[in-house]
């Protein structure tokens, strides 16, 4: 208290404030003695005031003083600026400008010190050094790894290669020079194991597997790396590639005995690979445990499946239905797709709805689902024969099952199902009912119902029940191509082509992967004689069937019919290199070498298809008369006897081969195959007559006897004609006078009857024509697709290829079974 001073009340607390201070007098600076001196001895020698080096407080004007040689204010105070003691002032308090205390008197003014000259040169790092080095070396394996790893991600495997092993050499190098410097304590142990992981993976990818087994071996062995362990599952992968399997088993343990409880999923993928290797070596119990334990843990899709799989291979009813079970009850975590529905109507959650709605998620959800019915369905298909003591009751079961569970849409599909069963087994009335069953249910199941049913009809050839059905589906669902391929057919069988066109492009317009539209069209197109488009539509469909020899049939087929006869002996060939055994398409190679010219490669192929198929009237009339033509009678008798054997009624070939007996000169045996051919056929005039000219020349006694019989055939063929002529004549007469009654339908009945007559005469060979050369015929189907619900079924009785696809879609179960 005692430094605490009362304010006196007398006293003014704000006296002074107004006081009048003459040094800041401007108006006086004229009359200022010593602020005149001022101006005039230091004003040249002081440096101009600029922006750059900011003033003092007096604005850059030199304030006078009125103390000799100190520069001072009016009130005594120095000036900043001003020279004391020896040194100059700072200008400012702030000692970073480049001002300081002890500076001499006189100096000059320099804050960003530009009077001590440039700043020296940075030193340079000495690359020599073994520090430096073993940095440089160590950034360069990085960057071979890196190199390694893209050049494997981007698919060069050999580039990966070559790159882990240059990584791999300068490690060594690396761990070397380390060792070198004493410096073996920093050596990198992450770096090495990256190197030795990276460099086994790419001997791996290049199925180099010794030397990826033996990569990870190094590593496995080595105590610094402790958890190198689990790297025997990639060894084992490798033994499984191999089909080592008892050693894929024992490394697969081996490393399940070196993780942990902590990682729970790690451990069951490598009991799956265990229960799979068990799988492929047989021993479906051993894999059943293991399966087992993975669905008492932690269930999962693919396990469930194989767990059916392996019951089923031991044909364990009880079993297969608890495995069925479970993978029924496995939850797959996917919610309801209500919630992509907007509860109100407020835009911004209707936005975020259509934002999430087909992400990657969402996407990532529907093929888990998808792939899960998958897997549902076709075990239900397998063991719904052997659960049960009939295939039907099995599906009942599986239906049950499936109804109770989180798949109940997937009922209707084995409903369908069961139906396709009976279709294989022929039971079509089994089938027709369970189909109709689905009429009254939801417009997917419906359409897919009416489809088959549709086909089913088809089939039967009751094409009003398939067009009605075909209707139906297409009612259900517009968008079905399966439905609409069969309108198309049905519209194809009443020859109405140009609609059935149409129906066809609306199936594809729906599914452009619908092959059965795209292969039914073109055959439309050839139909309508739109050659160009059915080209243009076997082509689209070649290149989604690349190995398809009936669609390169086809293409080879529609290039001879714009006679194009070298790019459709290409195709041909395609068509051998794929089915090499067809007689069909090597009949018709040597038919286009043979109207090519070409005589001795129609031979071959003539040869060939007759050796695969010897039945073909095509090939055998072709051989014989090639054999005919060169003069070679024995090899054409062989054919021609072929010939008799296919068709024993057919005379032509007897007389085809006593022609070529007689031509050969073998008169006696030609002889008694015409008494033969006679024998068979006595009313034959081409065989009468050749055995009165062979009973002339040969001067036998049954000369007489021939002629007789040949003028006693030759009346009664030509009473033959005449009543023909007659009954044509009078049928002629009859519709021209318009008369009607018993009468007109008598002649009309002898009439039919004479032009039956007539024609059978007429068919017979004629003397000067004793080789016929068939008519040609179309080949355009000698394949068939068994997706294709619209073929045409080869005139000849050539082998058929037909492939068997258990595997339906619902949407194209009618396709399946259209006619081929």
């Amino acid at each position: 208290m005692e430094n605490v001073h009362l304010a006196v009340e007398e006293d003014d607390i704000y006296t002074g404030y107004n006081d009048y201070n003459p040094t800041f007098d401007t108006e006086e600076l004229d009359n200022d003695v010593g602020f005149q001196e001022a101006v005039r001895t230091s004003h040249g020698r002081r440096p101009p005031m600029t922006a750059k080096f900011p003033g003092t407080a007096t604005g850059g004007r030199p304030l006078a003083s009125s103390f000799g040689n100190r520069m001072t204010s009016s009130m005594g105070r120095p000036v900043t600026g001003a020279v004391l003691d020896g040194a100059s002032r700072p200008m400012s308090a702030v000692r970073a400008a480049g001002f300081t205390s002890s500076r001499a008197r006189g100096s000059t003014f320099d804050p960003l010190g530009q009077s001590r000259g440039p700043a020296p040169a940075l030193e340079e790092k000495k690359d020599d050094l073994p520090e430096e080095k073993i940095k440089i070396l160590e950034k360069k394996v990085n960057d071979l790894i890196t190199e390694s790893c893209m050049a494997q991600s981007m698919g060069n495997s050999q580039l990966a290669l070559e790159k882990a092993k240059e990584a791999e050499r300068k490690e060594r190098a690396l761990v070397r020079q380390r060792e070198q410097s004493g410096n073996v304590e920093q050596i990198n142990i992450d770096l090495t194991y990256a190197i030795l992981l990276n460099l086994a993976n790419q001997y791996e990818n290049n199925e180099m597997y010794p030397e990826a087994l033996s990569s990870y071996q190094l590593i496995v062995k080595n105590k610094m790396f402790p958890n190198a362990g689990r790297l025997r599952v990639n060894m084992a992968n490798i033994f499984v590639k191999q089909k080592n399997y008892p050693k894929a088993i024992k490394f697969y343990r081996m490393a399940l005995d070196h993780i942990s409880d902590d990682y729970k999923e790690m451990r069951i993928k490598i009991m799956q690979n265990i229960g799979t290797v068990f799988v492929l070596l047989g021993q479906y119990s051993d894999a059943i445990t293991s399966f087992e334990h993975i669905m008492s843990k932690s269930p999962n899709i693919r396990t469930g499946y194989n767990l059916v799989l392996c019951y089923y291979a031991t044909r364990d009813g009880d079993g297969m239905k608890n495995a069925f079970q479970k993978l029924l009850s496995v939850p797959l975590g996917i919610d309801d797709d209500d919630k992509y529905i907007s509860a109100n109507d407020d835009i911004g959650s209707h936005m975020l709805m259509e934002a999430i709605k087909n992400d990657k998620l969402h996407q990532m959800e529907r093929e888990l689902k998808a792939r899960a019915e998958k897997y549902v369905m076709t075990a239900a298909k397998l063991i719904a024969p052997a659960i049960e003591a009939s295939f039907a009751a099995g599906f009942d079961w599986c239906v049950d099952m499936v109804k109770s569970s989180q798949y109940i849409d997937l009922a209707n599909d084995l409903e369908i199902n069961k139906a396709i069963t009976y279709l294989r087994q022929k039971d079509f009335n089994q089938a027709v009912a369970i189909l109709k069953t689905f009429e009254k249910k939801d417009s997917r199941v419906k359409s897919a119902a009416s489809t088959n049913l549709s086909a089913l009809f088809f089939l039967e050839k009751d094409y009003e029940q398939a067009e009605r059905y075909a209707d139906l589906a297409m009612i259900a669902d517009r968008y079905n191509p399966g439905a609409l391929v069969n309108k198309g057919n049905t519209e194809f069988v009443k020859q109405d082509y140009v609609k059935a066109t149409e129906f066809f492009k609306e199936a594809l317009r729906n599914d452009s992967s619908c092959t059965e539209a795209l292969r039914n069209l073109g055959l439309t197109y050839k139909k309508l004689n739109r050659l160009e488009d059915a080209l243009d539509c076997f082509q689209k469909l070649h290149a989604i069937l690349r190995d398809s020899a009936e669609v390169m049939y086809q293409l080879a087929d529609t290039y001879e019919l714009l006679e194009d006869p070298q790019q459709a002996i290409e195709w041909l060939m395609q068509v051998i290199s794929v089915v090499p055994n067809d007689p069909k398409a090597l009949a018709k190679l040597g038919d286009l070498h043979d109207l090519e010219g070409d005589k001795s490669q129609a031979l071959h192929y003539y040869c060939e298809s007759f050796r695969l198929f010897p039945c073909n009237m095509e090939v055998i009339e072709w051989l014989a008369a090639y054999y005919v033509q060169t003069q070679l009678y024995e090899k054409a008798i062989q054919y021609f006897e072929r010939a008799i054997l296919v068709q024993p009624s057919e005379v032509r070939w007897q007389l085809m081969v006593a022609s070529c007996y007689r031509r050969s000169g073998n008169y006696q045996k030609s002889l008694d195959t015409y008494k033969e051919i006679h024998r068979k056929f006595p009313e034959n005039v081409e065989c009468l007559r050749f055995l009165v000219r062979l009973s002339q020349d040969m001067g036998l006694q049954e000369v007489q006897d021939y002629a007789t019989k040949l003028k006693k055939v030759e009346k009664m063929k030509e009473l033959r004609e005449q009543r023909v002529r007659s009954a044509r004549e009078g049928s002629a007469r009859g519709r021209r006078e318009g008369s009607g009654g018993s009468a007109d339908s008598g002649h009309s009945s002898s009439s039919n009857k004479g032009e039956r007559l007539g024609a059978q005469v007429m068919s017979f060979p004629a003397s000067s024509e004793p080789y016929e050369s068939s008519s040609p015929k179309e080949l355009d189907a000698s394949y068939v697709d068994p997706l294709g619900p619209l073929v045409e079924r080869p005139k000849t009785g050539a082998k058929v290829r037909v492939d068997d696809d258990d595997d339906f879609a619902d949407e194209d179960l009618g396709d399946e079974l259209l006619p081929e």
